[in-house]
């Protein structure tokens, strides 16, 4: 069955920087598109940032433009989310996503804590 497993969440000092990953499993990786969401208290879950298949293309929401980066290793069924210059409103659970099957599956989410 699918499975998506995030870690590296944290908490960190507004400036600072975390790694996420997504270890993938139970469908073939290297073929979907991947997807990092964000969910705040009291707020929608939003989409932070995409990458196609082969990791060529990538977009993101304009507000962590040029401070986060999502890549992907295909060997190694996982996905990355690099997240320099944390701002507090970036505190939120973080999920990664994938559509195998055209059903959208979900990990278990990982806490991002960006404060002083």
């Amino acid at each position: 069955q699918v499975q998506l497993v995030e870690s590296g969440g944290g908490l960190v000092q507004p400036g600072g920087s975390l790694r996420l990953s997504c270890a993938a499993s139970g469908f073939i990786f290297s073929t979907y598109n991947m997807r990092w969401y964000r969910q705040a208290p009291g707020k929608e879950r939003e989409l932070v940032a995409t990458i196609t298949n082969t990791g060529g293309n990538t977009n993101y929401a304009d507000s962590v433009k040029g401070r986060f980066t999502i890549s992907r290793d295909n060997a190694k069924n996982t996905v990355y989310l690099q997240m320099n210059s944390l701002k507090p409103e970036d505190t939120a659970v973080y999920y990664c996503s994938a559509r195998p099957g055209g059903r959208t599956y979900w990990g278990q989410g990982t806490q991002v804590t960006v404060s002083s």
